[in-house]
């Protein structure tokens, strides 16, 4: 009796073995670095990913810039994280309890993760996803001082860092000026100071900071601004840009 009681015990184990689940380790995560090109604030990324391979696109930003992050993706499990300096897995943002599109003033010094990956169902049955992540670094804390604080009569659109949105005529290169339209969104300061976060054709983002009479826009890039009789400000960056302003849009009203 000992024997089978030994060799039943034996093949009991073996049983409950096999019948345990087996669980593989997570695939490590690969790091890239994002670099803007001279001059530009902003870069455009196209990558793959499948299962669940996880990719940290890392930049260097300071306290007081504005992060922007837009993910275009052929899966809709595709989401991406914001992590801040020293954080391996606490984010700031979580596009899968969002949208795949944020804007953030930062809080510290340092490198920050934007992380990319697949939603833990859609990884498990080994889905593929090709995507386009676009990410902007604008600003500056100098700039955010002298920008001020709006009244705080002057509300922000709910879920954005924004006190209005909306479209301005715009146009790139040789077109004509004022063909197109930008998607934009305003931060407003003190009266008569402003930042216009606008959205070129392509999904790049502007910067153009209006403090009074004086206009600049985000990375070192020249900009010359003239204001018509009518209160609409015309703005050419670089040769290659141009964007029409209304003062409403920095004063409010």
């Amino acid at each position: 009796m000992r024997v089978r009681s030994t060799l039943f015990m034996g093949m009991l184990a073996i049983g409950c073995a096999a019948a345990l689940p087996v669980v593989h380790a997570a695939a490590p995560i690969e790091t890239r670095p994002v670099r803007f090109a001279k001059g530009a604030s902003s870069a455009t990324i196209k990558g793959s990913i499948k299962g669940d391979k996880t990719i940290d696109y890392k930049l260097g930003a300071r306290a007081g810039q504005t992060m922007s992050v837009t993910l275009k993706a052929s899966n809709a499990s595709t989401y991406f994280n914001v992590l801040p300096p020293g954080s391996n897995d606490v984010a700031v943002y979580n596009s899968s309890s969002a949208s795949n599109e944020w804007t953030g003033r930062l809080e510290a010094d340092g490198e920050y993760k934007v992380r990319v990956y697949l939603m833990r169902s859609a990884a498990r049955r080994n889905e593929a996803s090709n995507y386009t992540l676009s990410v902007a670094i604008t600003g500056d804390a100098a700039a955010k001082a002298q920008l001020g604080t709006a009244p705080a009569s002057d509300a922000k659109v709910k879920g954005t860092p924004y006190h209005a949105t909306g479209q301005v005529p715009c146009s790139m290169g040789s077109a004509a000026p004022g063909s197109a339209q930008c998607d934009f969104g305003v931060i407003r300061g003190k009266p008569g100071n402003a930042e216009v976060h606008v959205t070129l054709p392509g999904g790049s983002k502007r910067v153009l900071t209006f403090l009074g009479d004086k206009v600049s826009a985000d990375g070192g890039a020249a900009a010359k601004a003239v204001k018509s009789g009518d209160g609409m400000w015309s703005v050419d960056v670089g040769g290659k840009e141009q964007y029409r302003i209304p003062d409403a849009v920095i004063s409010g009203g």
